[in-house]
């Protein structure tokens, strides 16, 4: 399978150095060199990733990025961002951006996140489909729902990535470190508490009693698992 990349960068030496590098490795590349050129093939084609600077000559990075994600929840985006704009990370994360690599960089480390992000994407295509059931709840990874005891719950794209974690993982433990690297693609504005509250928030979706859970169990010390389908007798685990 050959990727297609969107790379959009407004200085020429570099677009033109970064393309090199990406063809060589085998990507189908598109390339921008504003943000007018950029919404234009953003709208007129779908990509398997996109490279995105945040400053750029007409709509900016964030811009396009939250344009996108209105009408794309599921493309990856890797931020080229300049040092010491703190603030334009943390917001490009929080308006959907996967990852991002401050300038100046080493091409073998931009190289590794795109590899990264893309075998992330292969996972979770592969993933996207799965159905199956965890007791009484009936899980739907693709439609993004947990149905259980006549109720349909919404599951939010991080509750489904790690639901589909755990589910390739099946029976063996997950690290929150795991979570974090493989759903939220090693963004290190989050920690452990937020992997807890999103378990604890799937708890109450996907098992009959969330203070009792047999599906979606803890493991002390490491993070979680699940069993799909508990032994008679089982003891539950918190």
């Amino acid at each position: 399978m050959t990727f297609r990349l969107l790379l959009v960068e407004d200085d020429a030496t570099l677009r033109t150095a970064l393309g090199d590098a990406f063809r060589g490795e085998g990507y189908a590349l598109e390339t921008a060199a504003d943000g007018h050129e950029a919404r234009a093939a953003l709208r007129e084609q779908r990509f398997d990733l996109v490279i995105l600077d945040i400053m750029l000559p007409g709509p900016s990075g964030l811009e396009l990025l939250r344009e996108l994600r209105e009408r794309d929840a599921d493309t990856p985006v890797l931020l080229l961002t300049a040092r010491g704009e703190e603030g334009d990370k943390v917001l490009g994360l929080e308006l959907g951006a996967d990852d991002y690599v401050s300038k100046p960089f080493s091409l073998r480390e931009l190289l590794a996140r795109v590899k990264a992000m893309l075998r992330r994407r292969e996972r979770s295509e592969t993933v996207a489909a799965a159905q199956f059931r965890l007791g009484d709840a009936a899980v739907d990874l693709a439609a993004f729902t947990v149905v259980c005891d006549g109720r349909t719950h919404a599951l939010s794209p991080k509750e489904a990535g790690m639901l589909a974690l755990l589910w390739q993982q099946q029976g063996r433990a997950v690290s929150r470190a795991q979570f974090l690297r493989d759903v939220w693609g090693g963004d290190t504005f989050v920690g452990d508490r937020t992997i807890d509250t999103h378990v604890l928030n799937l708890r109450q979706k996907v098992e009959r009693d969330a203070r009792k859970p047999r599906h979606l169990l803890t493991v002390h010390g490491v993070g979680y698992r699940l069993v799909v389908a508990p032994e008679a007798g089982d003891p539950e685990a918190s």
